[in-house]
């Protein structure tokens, strides 16, 4: 895809059984991804989920069109799009965003975990790391599988207020956008032009037993938004908002990392 199809395209008028619904398409590793305009809430994660997977029409080439749940590097891929004018004063001034399902467990932190393993044992969790590709980061590693899946031990990543170089290079920031390098994205949200006070990490303590929690993001209202809050321990239940991949119509995402 070029470069100039990037971008939001609006929907036709129509009737108002049912709803429409532009589509957003941004850069996503060597391909694209397609997401629904504007994003899903403020609600519920379950419920976002739920309100994704209704019809909605785009066009007459896309009459019906349904989205499915993003993982972490595709949310963030969507919110960094033209973040300045997009996410940041639609979503992050105002409520959080939520990139996607973490497992909070003793030694780290998973991150899209299939569905069947959410909130499973230990013992379960870590058969993934059997099948990905273990790095160096930091005085810990971090581990990298297929359909997105990641996991950072604790010792990879510092809680509390940092810079976003020291965010982006941290073995959390790696494991939510999925790379084995820097988090570029994730460093373009935290940079100083958007967050001049840096960035707080919080909400990733560690656990005796595992616990399913959402990631989300959003700017520090309590400072003026001076400040990029990244937390893992947003619950299902919490509102915010989300973006949805497009599942029918046309291709939801096309990668090659």
């Amino acid at each position: 895809m070029k470069k100039t199809e990037f971008g939001l395209k609006q929907a036709e008028k129509r009737w108002p059984e049912v709803p429409e619904i532009d589509l957003l398409t941004v850069p996503y590793g060597n391909g694209y991804l397609t997401v629904a305009h504007p994003s899903f809430g403020s609600a519920s994660y379950n419920t976002n989920l739920a309100q994704m997977q209704k019809t909605h029409f785009h066009s007459r080439n896309q009459p019906e069109v349904s989205f499915r749940e993003l993982t972490t590097p595709e949310s963030i891929a969507a919110a960094v799009y033209d973040f300045g004018k997009m996410a940041k004063p639609h979503i992050f001034d105002s409520n959080w965003l939520q990139i996607g399902r973490i497992v909070r467990t003793s030694a780290g932190v998973f991150a899209n975990v299939s569905k069947d393993k959410q909130g499973a044992s230990i013992t379960n969790l870590k058969q993934y790391l059997d099948k990905s590709e273990k790095f160096k980061v930091r005085n810990g590693h971090i581990y990298l599988g297929e359909n997105d899946f990641g996991f950072a031990e604790y010792e990879t990543f510092a809680q509390g207020v940092q810079d976003c170089d020291t965010f982006a290079e941290s073995g959390l920031a790696r494991v939510l956008e999925h790379t084995k390098n820097t988090a570029q994205n994730l460093r373009r949200i935290a940079s100083p032009k958007f967050y001049k006070l840096g960035v707080n990490v919080l909400g990733f303590d560690s656990v005796s037993e595992p616990a399913l929690r959402v990631a989300r993001l959003r700017s520090d209202r309590y400072i003026g938004g001076g400040r990029l809050n990244v937390d893992g321990n947003g619950w299902l239940g919490y509102n915010g908002f989300a973006f949805g991949g497009l599942k029918s119509g046309e291709a939801s995402a096309l990668k090659n990392k």
